[in-house]
């Protein structure tokens, strides 16, 4: 082929093995080409494939190149193997113009199921140096492979060349297995990492062992992460607990089998510990090795770890220059006037003592508020922007401007009103200023936040095996606040996260302490649980009525919880924690309401019509009556007794079930009426219209026992078959809505308080 087309372009192919020398930041480090024997090593070159087809005339590329792609794309063997049969050279050739061969383009197929058979075939064709070749990117077959996730074509690759392990791709930065663990391919990953010499070949460094490890992690393989942090226990794990702080679901127990479990129970009974052992998640094992290790580090080095890097930008929302022009204009403003405050207070302050100075300095305060009120007017309004919200510098430098006015307006008044004589107002209307100048120039100052706090994070994924962990180890990790002077306990209040919550009645009397502390906005602990739960946290309840019932259960909790004196402090908006929990849920118990009757008028219709069948099938009994002695006909039968009781109780029940019902319509739907009180009438009101359904279908299928007691018997078996349809029916569709009642009914009173303490033992249970 190469002599054909010499004579039709006029132009010399270039060779197979002409490399394209690589750049500084692409070039890798010597890698093995046989691992069956000794490494022999290659310079840090790339091998790329020939593009002479590409290079030369356009005729020649499609007449071979795009009929062979299609086949590789459609893992058409026939067709290829058609085509390679003409020229077996063109496995080496580059088919598209980014340098990808026949093998790169199969390898990338995912879901064709001939993929296999078109991967080994060509293979076979192809050298060990063959399957080497680089596309533009420095991806070989095999990398494209793995982060396709083709487990068969990887081993096919590996089985023929191992060297291709360490042949790293995306510009010479990534190795094949981290890029199967970057897309999530497990098997792939499992695979190549058990034929990677446990990451200690050529190629492998510290750095990208530390990037394969936090992939893993990110893509729950934590057995593969296990492996990975024990044989190379020096590398840097601090990113790991982010990572791991996120994934709540991780950390939910490993159940042994019949037998371990057995042998689990009596060696916890004979050892006397509290609680049921449980098969610990290779996640947690994970966590143990990795906090074990920074717990030893440093004090500072550890808060350093656990707070994270600063938020340079806000993660809300991106800085625009606007933005930060207005921000830093705001400042110079508020620096500028208290300045100006400072030297005139100074000034008056001066001269010798006189009952002007109080006019004087309550004059300069007026205009010192007026000036501060107009030029912040001015410089919102030349700002087009629409206002965002929180996480804007400029509007938190707006709201401290608006709030230090009306202070100090409403503190210079009431010194005014107070103090009756000159000299007093002086010296309190002076105290006053420089009160509010060193306020303001503090809170002018922006702080640095970080919202990627580990401790913080887990919180609010609720992720308590992964907080009980780092306590043990560091009890300390407890007062941590986060830049809204928060303790992972608010935050489980305000997320609504029992398991959290709870390990306050393990803390002794330190939760005294902690519970009342207040938050930036002066809220406390009580104020967060009057705050409405998210609806992802309301949605794990069934019906905007039990959600309510949450509500007030938590709110109740929490106020039992904090100290007496606290339940009434008022927060910056001047609510206490009842008046926001009202205000919060206004909506919720609206929402409520209309949901408990829409389900009890439904539910009623139901129960209604069965009793009305009931109540007829009293009277209309299988095989009539005797017309000489007027009684029912079957009535010596044991089975007509059966018909007569099922079909009582089934009238019984769904009257009661209507009755039920009924009182749910007519409820005041007060806040503490859906603690209980509408709770348990639906649980009553559902479970006797469960009862009334499961006993007109036995009235319904002894009634067919009665007509065919004595030929074709198999027909009231059939029908009673498949009179249990509507039973598991109800149940099925109801399942969730009944186990919701039934929790927030009765369970709802072991949601705090948990009976088993955990937070100092081996193996906790949340």
């Amino acid at each position: 082929m190469d002599v054909q087309m010499k004579k039709e372009t006029g132009a010399q192919l270039t060779s197979i093995d002409e490399q394209k020398p690589l750049n500084h930041q692409q070039q890798i480090n010597p890698r093995a080409a046989s691992f069956a024997n000794s490494r022999r090593l290659k310079s840090n070159r790339r091998n790329l494939p020939n593009r002479s087809l590409i290079a030369a005339q356009r005729e020649m590329y499609f007449k071979f190149c795009v009929p062979l792609y299609e086949a590789s794309v459609k893992c058409d063997w026939k067709a290829a193997k058609a085509i390679l049969d003409k020229d077996p050279e063109l496995v080496r050739y580059s088919i598209t113009e980014n340098g990808e061969t026949a093998l790169h383009v199969a390898a990338s197929v995912k879901t064709n199921k001939h993929v296999e058979k078109f991967v080994k075939n060509l293979v076979d064709m192809m050298k060990e140096e063959d399957l080497e070749l680089v596309n533009e990117n420095s991806n070989t077959a095999l990398y494209l492979a793995a982060a396709a996730g083709n487990i068969k074509t990887v081993r096919i690759m590996v089985e023929k060349n191992r060297g291709l392990l360490i042949i790293p791709g995306a510009r010479g930065q990534m190795m094949p297995l981290y890029s199967a663990a970057l897309y999530g391919n497990y098997e792939v990953v499992k695979y190549l990492y058990e034929n990677s010499n446990e990451l200690n070949d050529d190629g492998w460094n510290p750095q990208n062992r530390g990037w394969l490890l936090e992939k893993c992690v990110e893509a729950d393989m934590f057995d593969v992460a296990l492996q990975i942090v024990k044989k190379h226990p020096k590398l840097e794990t601090g990113n790991l607990l982010g990572i791991l702080a996120r994934k709540p679901d991780a950390f939910s127990e490993t159940n042994y089998n019949v037998t371990e479990r057995s042998i689990s129970s009596v060696v916890a009974l004979v050892s006397l510990n509290v609680g049921v052992y449980e098969k610990e998640s290779e996640a947690l094992q994970l966590l143990k090795i990795v906090w074990e290790d920074i717990a030893k580090k440093p004090r500072l080095e550890i808060d350093e770890i656990l707070r994270g890097s600063p938020d340079s930008i806000k993660q809300e929302e991106k800085l625009t220059s606007e933005k930060v022009v207005q921000t830093l204009q705001l400042q110079k403003l508020i620096s500028e006037l208290l300045d100006k405050l400072d030297v005139e207070t100074q000034n008056i302050m001066r001269g010798p003592p006189n009952a002007d100075q109080a006019l004087q300095l309550q004059k300069l305060i007026s205009e010192h508020l007026v000036n501060m009120h107009v030029e912040t007017k001015n410089m919102i309004k030349q700002d087009k922007r629409p206002v965002s919200g929180k996480g804007d510098h400029a509007l938190e430098l707006q709201k401290l401007i608006s709030d230090h006015i009306v202070s100090m307006h409403v503190n210079t008044q009431n010194i005014l009103k107070r103090e009756s004589g000159k000299k007093d107002q002086v010296r309190y209307l002076q105290k006053l200023v420089s009160k509010h100048i060193a306020k303001m120039r503090v809170a002018s100052t922006l702080k640095e936040t970080h919202s990627s706090r580990v401790l913080f994070i887990a919180a609010e994924m609720g992720n308590t095996k992964f907080l009980v962990e780092l306590i043990r180890r560091y009890p300390d990790l407890m007062w941590k606040v986060n830049d809204y002077n928060q303790t992972i306990f608010h935050i489980a209040v305000k997320d609504r996260h029992e398991g959290i919550y709870n390990l306050l009645y393990e803390i002794g009397s330190m939760k005294d302490l902690i519970t009342p502390l207040r938050d930036a906005d002066e809220n406390n602990m009580l104020h967060l649980a009057g705050k409405s739960a998210t609806k992802e946290r309301l949605a794990d309840v069934s019906g905007a009525a039990l959600q309510m019932q949450r509500e007030l259960l938590w709110f109740k909790e929490v106020r039992n919880m904090i100290p007496p004196s606290y339940r009434e402090r008022k927060n910056k908006d001047g609510l206490t924690p009842r008046e926001l929990f009202t205000e919060e849920h206004k909506e919720l118990i609206v929402e409520g309401e209309k949901w408990m009757k829409g389900t009890a008028s439904q539910c009623m219709v139901v129960a209604a019509l069965i009793a009305t069948i009931v109540f007829a099938a009293a009277f209309t009994i299988p095989g009539g009556y005797s017309q000489n002695y007027g009684i029912p006909i079957f009535y010596r039968k044991s089975i007509f007794v059966v018909f007569v009781v099922a079909d009582a109780i089934s009238l019984f029940l769904s009257s009661a079930s209507i009755l039920t019902f009924l009182s749910i319509l007519t409820s005041r739907y007060a806040e503490r009426d859906f603690v209980e009180s509408l709770p348990t009438k639906l649980m009553l009101g559902l479970a006797t219209l469960f009862l009334s359904i499961t006993t007109m279908m036995i009235t319904f299928s002894v009634s067919f026992f009665i007509l065919y007691h004595k030929e074709m018997k198999w027909i009231p078996i059939f029908i009673s078959v498949f009179a249990v349809t509507p039973v598991l029916l109800y149940v099925v569709l109801q399942y969730h809505l009944l186990v919701d009642v039934i929790r927030s009914t009765y369970g709802s009173r072991y949601l705090f308080k948990p009976g088993k303490q955990f937070l100092y033992y081996v193996n906790p249970r949340v």
